[in-house]
């Protein structure tokens, strides 16, 4: 009995689910969202050595956890640009540039290319 109302509360109640599907209303750092109502000051997680911040407008991913379920945080978004990707496929994007790793051992960037602060320029071939 103990063990199946621990694992009904890990899921989240009736009123604040584990997991809900929202829309961002604040970027940055600590992010805003607006699901079962707004949520602000929220924490933005992502994969190990991946950083980024939601868009404004963005379908969000809002996991809560705690006794409660009262800590939040923002886990994920909605990401349409990944669709035509295979599985196993990478795609880092934002507005600019990408950096697409296929499957077949092909790299793919996009986008104005700087090493150490400058800007890389191709060499011309054929000139």
């Amino acid at each position: 009995m103990w063990l199946s109302r621990q694992l009904r509360s890990a899921q989240g109640t009736a009123e604040l689910p584990a997991a809900d599907l929202g829309v961002t209303t604040i970027s940055g750092d600590s992010a805003g969202v607006l699901a079962r109502g707004e949520v602000r000051n929220l924490p933005v997680m992502g994969p190990g050595g991946f950083a980024w911040k939601p868009d404004n407008g963005t379908a969000a991913l809002l996991i809560r956890g705690g006794t409660g379920a009262e800590e939040c945080c923002v886990a994920g978004v909605e990401d349409p640009e990944g669709k035509d990707l295979e599985p196993g496929e990478v795609l880092i994007h934002s507005n600019g540039a990408s950096i697409r790793l296929n499957n077949n051992g092909e790299i793919h960037l996009s986008g104005r290319l700087y090493i150490n602060g400058e800007e890389y320029q191709a060499p011309v071939i054929g000139e």
